[in-house]
This record gives C-alpha cells, structure tokens and sequence, in this order.
C-alpha cells in the first residue's frame, strides 16, 4: 500500500470534476479524499503502487468534457491514513489561488430532454442544469467554485435536489447551480410600466412578441431586446427606441433547420453554432428580403443556449432579433431594477428572473475562415479560459485601448484576457471596465507588478493606467497601438521571432502624433521599424470625418486632382484645410474605405464605426479587376491618388459601383502583397501576421493569406483573440514581458 497526493490544475471546478474522480477511484477500488483547492482539486489515495500509477494514466483521458487539464502533480511516499472509503471533502481556501474558472455553457442535450419531458420534475424550469452545462463565470462571486460564492448561495436546496447533489450516479453530482421549481430562482414578468404581472411569464412574454411587441429578456450574462424578425416595422421600432439606426441586428434561431432557411451554413459553422460555447456566426445570408436585419450579405445568427430561451422560442418561433440591451455607447444593462428603468419606453414588456447577474458578459461573435474559427468578440461561453503563450512570466497588467475595450491579466505562464467591455468613452464603461479588472485580480489572485497601456494621450485605459501606475508605484509601459496589434496576433499563434506585420484599422496614435492605420511593420515583442503605410489623408474637422464620411471623399478627390464640385460643402472644407483648422492626417486603411464608400454613393453619413466598409464589403459584384498601384517614400508608401483617379473615371463611365468596390477590394490586396513582398526582401522575414479592426473584411481574409502564399509568405491570422482592438491588450501585455523581464 501506498500513498499519493494528487493536484490537478486547469477547469476542473464546475464541470464535474469531481463526481467523475468519485466514480473512477471506484473502477479502481482505491480509497481516500477529493477537494477543491483554491488551485484546483486534490486527491489523497492510498492503494497497490500499480493501481495508483494506472489511475493516473487513465484519469487525463477520461475527464469530463468541459474539464481542462493543464497539469497533474503526484507527490508519493506520504504517511498512510488507512482511508476505507472515498470521501468528498469541504474544498479549501488556500493563501494563493490559481484555480482556473469555466465559462458560462450552453443548455446540454439531457438537460433539454428533461426540459421538455412532461412527466419530469422540472419540466417547463427555465433554470434546468447539471455538471454539463448552465451558468458558471456570470455567477461566481469568488473561489472555490462552490455554491455559497455563487448567486445560488440565497437559494436552499430542496431535499431532492439535495439527494441528487450527493448522489454519486446523477449527472447532478456536486452541480453547484442545481435547482429546481421548488428552490431555485424563478422568472415573472413586468408589463411596459414595470409592474409584475400574475400567470405564467414566459407565455405572456411570448403573446407579447407574437402581437409584435419588444421584450427585455433576463439572460446569462444580461439583458436582451427580443421581437419578431420577420417584419420590418417591428425592427423599425425597435431601432427607433434603442437609437441603433443602422447597425446589424443579431438573431436567435430555434434550432439549425431554423437558421438554414435563412443563411447559408457549412459543416463547419454548424458545428461551432451548436457547439457549447454557442457564440453568435455571422453567416452568408441565402435569401432576399432581409436587409432591415443587417445590411451586409451576413446575418449574425445563435442558437438558444439557456433553457429560458428554449421556452421563449417554443415550437411556433422560428427565429427572433435578439440583441444587447443597452443604452447608447454604455455597456449591456444585467440588473432588474436599472434594468426596468433604463428600458422604459424601448420594451413593451420584461421576462427577468431573482437569480443575480454578478458578472456581465455580452454574447461571443465569430466568423468561419477556411473552415476555421475567427473570432471577432470573445465573451459569453470562452471568457474567462485563459491563454497559455510561450514567455508569459505573470505580473502584468495590460489595459487596452479604447474602441472595444477589453484588458488582459497574467499570472504565470496564464494570461487572462477579460470579456468585451464595449467604447471607453463614458462612465458607465469605465465603472464596468475598473469593477472587471478588480473582479478578475481577485479571482486569480493576481496583483499586477507592471501596467501597460496604449500611447494615446485621450484614452480613458490610458487615464486608469497613469493613474494607478502613480498611486501604487508601478511602473507604467506605454506601447504603440499597432506594435500591440502585431504582437497580440504573435502570441496568438505561437509565435517569438521577428516578423512582418501587416496592420489595417481606423485609428491608432502615431509615433509621430498623427493617426496611423494602415501600415506595414517588421519587428517582434522588443521593437519594430515602420517599413511601410498609406499616402495621409486629412481629415476635415478631425473626428467628424469618422462620421461624415463625405468630408474624406472630399479629401481623396482633392488630392487626387478630381473635381470636388459633386461633394457638398465642398468651399468650407477647402477653407477649413488651407487654414489648418482641426485638419489632421490620417493612414488609417479604414478612412480610405470610409472615401470610396461616399465616392460610390454608399454612404455619406456613417451610423456606426466602420459601416462604410462594411457597405463597400457588401456591395461587392463579382468582378477580377483592380487599379493601377503606386509606391514611393521612406517608409514606402501606398499613393492611392491613382486608384482614386480610376474609380472616378469608371463612375463618370457608368461603371457599376458593385464592380467597383470589387477592385477597389482586389488592389488593396494587391498592394498588401507588394508591400509585403518587399518587406520581405529587405529583411528576410517570410512571417507575416494580420491584424486590426480592416481584417474583419471576409473578402480580404479569404484570399489574402493565399495572394501571400504566392509571394513565398506564411500568413497568420488571429485564432484565440480578435483582430480588432479588443484582442490588442494581449500584444501590449507581451510587449511588456518582453522588454521587463528579458
């Protein structure tokens, strides 16, 4: 006999980790002690030496779905305690914490089949989950992950529940959220006053948008706005209400059949549709009659991944808008009382629950490339797993940017990077953001010994920076907003050495004080050169042009040496230029979408940021031409004033505009293989990353890495992370580790 101590790290709290040891340690008649640990679970066995060794070889491949196993340590040779049965014991709270926390899971198939089952005990229970599924990060309060640190801590279980818990062959097994209609949480439902209403609240919610009414639905990590999608003044009203005038839609799906009548869907994209992070995939919309939804050729589609979903749908709901409920530019509402003030007047009713929200967490968007997952927001359902990158030492602090905020925390060799936050330009978003920040600190007991932050002198993460690099004596890093872009999609793929980074988004501060964005880098974590960009556009009235984007049109035509007389207020901005007010220069590739869109009549007044492109994108005919190129300049500039040229030549000829934005498309790729080509030459690098908030263009992305390809160039895009700025405090934060601890 012999005795062993086991810690295993990694998910393995909240996903029946422990109800699996119970059952293994029995098909190997061993005895001893489970716990959760503040680092994971521990094990104390004692049996033959043989028997504990094919425990352990067995254990890795026969963990629970959800689990994750990053290490196993065995301690041997401890004294025998002469155990005679296996017990799970009260977990224990240790000095240091590195537990690894489970994303928030979608319904499983058993649980649904129970919900659904007339002659089952929680049938119609919106609240149905077990060791598979069901709420996890949007309740924990602290760790362990054990039930009084959760939002079911107010909530007793009944003594079949109880039985359940303890009952080592149920699939309930130590599930911290188990519940039923008799102690757990319960929904109601409010009229468009705000007064609770008696009966059963999931049909009245459901009367409510059948009558073409909107309804606040209470959800895992906040709330939502639900109503029919198949009628457009419905939409219409509820873009008038919420003041989203424009900006795409996302829709629920009752089930894949549901979401195949109105988007087109490979293997691929069902499987990550249906899988248990349930994120939100944009798919390729395959009939007509859908633009009051979205104006792209995409829809955002999902699948019910709560039970109250699943009820809310029914069997009559083939699809509804489902979307974030939140106030202009603040961060989604996920409290009942804030929540009933906020949405009056925008809902005509509310479906809420008394199970508290303790963390908000907007739902995940992907996109599938080449039968590959591309995120372009990680929150519900994978955050908060962290990443393992090669290097990462612990202690940092990255803060992020300010579009599309997020932060990223390392401990070790695990970086956390946190759930979306939304637009650091309000309060509200910069409470939510700090509450995160202190909230993920405390979960992973990780105190930051070195701050990071982008360069821009205005960004609110830039202000929390300075200031508690100031208050807590730290030192404070401050990285150039495209370096980090390059980097975060570095560590994303694993790699350490230099390489060429193509870089294409709207906005970055220049190390020169102007506004970069389309540029062209070689470097690694330690430093980089700028080898290339795009020829500066000026911006009339400065952050205005974000929004008018016939002020940049204006600008490409002057430029360009075309007559501006087609564009409205064409004397003021000619003014406003030669007198150098509020006029700067810009190399952002996403202004110069934001000009040929107004050129081609798309869009002169942006609803939401970057719409220009996305119309561009959308718009596109099928069509293989492309625009002369032209290159000069140290760094080596793209002289767009050509292709400017071409387009206005083949407007004035009566060029179709969807030909149009298909070779405007095609030269950009053009000039990405050219200018990488010879990045490439001079300085030997064939790696070649993609990042920023331009790369989230599907056309780009489906034929850029080959057009590489042809040039003797790896391309590598984002896999873990998005593209855009929420995936950018992973690259300041190896930006950091790089340069303090190397």
């Amino acid at each position: 006999m012999e005795h062993v101590r086991i810690q295993i790290h990694g998910i393995v709290q909240g996903v029946g980790f422990r109800p699996f040891i119970h059952r293994l340690v029995g098909e190997f008649g061993l005895n001893g002690t489970v716990k959760n640990t503040s680092s994971g679970v521990e094990l104390e066995l004692e049996g033959a030496r043989e028997t504990l060794e094919a425990f352990l070889r067995a254990l890795p491949g026969r963990a629970p779905l959800l689990a994750v196993i990053e290490a196993i340590d065995a301690d041997w040779g401890g004294k025998l305690e002469g155990y005679t049965d296996f017990r799970i014991l009260r977990s224990r709270v240790e000095a240091e914490r590195n537990t690894l926390i489970s994303p928030d899971i979608g319904l499983c198939p058993d649980c649904r089949r129970e919900l659904l089952d007339l002659h089952d005990r929680r049938y119609r229970y919106p609240f149905i989950n077990c060791t598979n599924c069901g709420p996890r990060f949007t309740i924990i309060k602290d760790v362990p992950y054990d039930r009084p640190l959760t939002s079911m801590g107010r909530f007793p279980m009944c003594p079949d529940c109880d039985r359940e818990y303890h009952d080592i062959e149920n699939r309930r097994y130590h599930a911290q959220p188990d519940c039923c209609p008799v102690c757990g949480p319960h929904v109601f439902y409010c009229d468009a006053e705000g007064r609770e209403q008696p009966g059963d609240a999931i049909e009245q919610a459901r009367a409510t948008i059948k009558a073409g009414g909107i309804v606040a639905v209470k959800g895992l990590g906040g709330m939502h706005l639900a109503c029919r999608c198949d009628d457009p003044a419905i939409a219409a009203r509820l873009r008038k209400r919420k003041q989203r005038d424009e900006k795409p839609f996302a829709l629920m799906c009752r089930n894949v059949e549901a979401a195949r009548r109105l988007c087109e869907i490979s293997p691929a994209e069902e499987e990550l549709l249906s899988s248990y992070h349930r994120p939100i995939v944009l798919l390729k919309k395959r009939v007509e009659g859908l633009d009051h939804l979205s104006e792209n050729k995409t829809l955002g589609v999902m699948l019910p991944y709560t039970p109250l979903h699943v009820l809310l749908m029914g069997e009559d709901l083939v699809a509804l808008i489902m979307t974030s409920a939140n106030l202009s530019d603040t961060p989604i509402l996920y409290q009942n009382e804030e929540s009933l003030a906020a949405l009056r007047g925008i809902a005509d009713g509310f479906l809420l629950h008394n199970r508290d929200i303790q963390t908000r967490c907007d739902d995940s968007l992907f996109m599938v490339l080449d039968g590959k997952d591309y995120p372009l927001r990680r929150s519900r359902g994978y955050v908060p797993f962290p990443l393992r990158v090669p290097g990462s030492r612990g202690g940092i602090l990255a803060c992020g940017a300010e579009q599309k905020a997020s932060f990223c925390l390392s401990k070790g060799d695990y970086v956390f990077p946190s759930q979306h936050i939304g637009d650091l330009k309000n309060y509200e978003t910069l409470a939510h953001y700090e509450q995160q920040i202190a909230h993920f600190e405390r979960l992973f007991d990780s105190q930051p010994t070195t701050l990071v932050c982008d360069r821009h002198p205005d960004y609110l993460s830039t202000a929390y920076a300075r200031e508690r690099a100031e208050r807590e004596g730290l030192p404070l890093l401050q990285v150039q907003h495209h370096h980090a872009h390059m980097a975060a999609c570095m560590a994303d793929n694993g790699l350490t050495g230099p390489c060429i980074g193509l870089i294409w988004d709207g906005t970055g501060y220049g190390d020169d004080g102007s506004t970069w964005g389309g540029e062209c880098l070689i470097g690694d974590y330690a430093g980089y050169t700028r080898f290339g960009s795009i020829r500066p556009i000026p911006l009339v009235g400065g952050d205005r042009a974000m929004k008018e984007l016939d002020r940049v049109a204006w600008a490409l035509l002057r430029d360009a040496g075309c007559d501006t007389g087609s564009i409205p207020n064409a004397a003021l901005y000619e003014s406003l230029l030669t007198a150098g007010l509020n006029c700067p220069e810009s190399s952002g590739m996403g202004r110069l979408f934001d000009g040929v869109a107004a050129l081609l009549g798309l869009k002169t007044l942006a609803g939401y940021e970057g719409q220009g492109a996305v119309l561009l994108e959308a718009g596109i005919q099928e069509d293989e031409g492309s625009y002369p190129l032209a290159f000069a300049g140290d760094p080596l500039r793209f002289d767009w004033r050509p292709m400017i040229r071409a387009i206005v030549a083949e407007r004035a000829a009566g060029v179709e505009a969807g030909r149009i934005a298909a070779r405007f498309h095609n030269t950009l790729l053009e000039m990405a293989a050219v200018m990488c080509r010879r990045a490439a030459e001079a300085s030997g690098l064939h790696d070649v990353v993609l990042s920023g908030g331009s790369f989230q263009n599907r056309y780009l992305m489906e034929r850029l890495p080959a057009r590489l390809a042809r040039e003797g160039l790896r391309a590598h895009r984002h896999i873990r992370v998005s593209c855009n700025d929420e995936g950018l405090s992973l690259g300041q934060l190896m930006i950091a580790n790089t340069l303090y601890y190397e």
